[in-house]
């Protein structure tokens, strides 16, 4: 939210209005669920200092396809701080991201994301590391039981 909040200031101080807010998506920021660091490592090495205190365990911030422990985040609320609008759940949880099977594709016959496919073994942009997406997802906009169960568990906060 801070960097939502400079943001906004700085957009302020370059001509925008003073009325602007901010929106901010969390509805699939909630990550680890019980999994989910709740304090920074004691380690002094930078490495795995930085490893073990992340909360987004993406292995990169690239990888964006239906993600292996993503969370629901904060729930839809107005108003949460000074400067934002609105918490929001912009993206449906459990609409699919787009289809892990190279043979299937999105219903407007697009292309299939490699950043989908569970077995691909990524490239330049992610730094060639798996992309971490859950297998048999469905094309782009579909229902996807399994990735919202996930969304379910990893949900921080945790939900009732």
């Amino acid at each position: 939210m801070s960097f939502a909040q400079a943001l906004r200031t700085r957009l302020v101080g370059e001509g925008f209005a003073t009325g602007i807010g901010m929106l901010i998506d969390t509805s699939r920021n909630g990550w680890g669920g019980p999994a989910r660091p709740s304090l920074a490592s004691t380690s002094t090495n930078r490495n795995v200092f930085v490893e073990q205190s992340r909360v987004d365990r993406r292995y990169r911030i690239m990888n964006w396809c239906n993600q292996a422990g993503a969370g629901l985040g904060e729930r839809p609320r107005s108003a949460p701080a000074a400067g934002i609008d609105a918490y929001e759940w912009m993206k449906p949880p459990g609409e699919s991201d787009g289809s892990s099977d190279p043979l299937r594709p999105d219903t407007d016959n697009r292309v299939v994301q490699p950043m989908c496919d569970p077995l691909y073994g990524g490239g330049i942009r992610n730094g060639y590391n798996p992309t971490g997406a859950l297998p048999l997802a469905p094309p782009a906009g579909e229902w996807f039981p399994a990735a919202f169960r996930g969304l379910l568990a990893n949900a921080y906060p945790p939900l009732p």
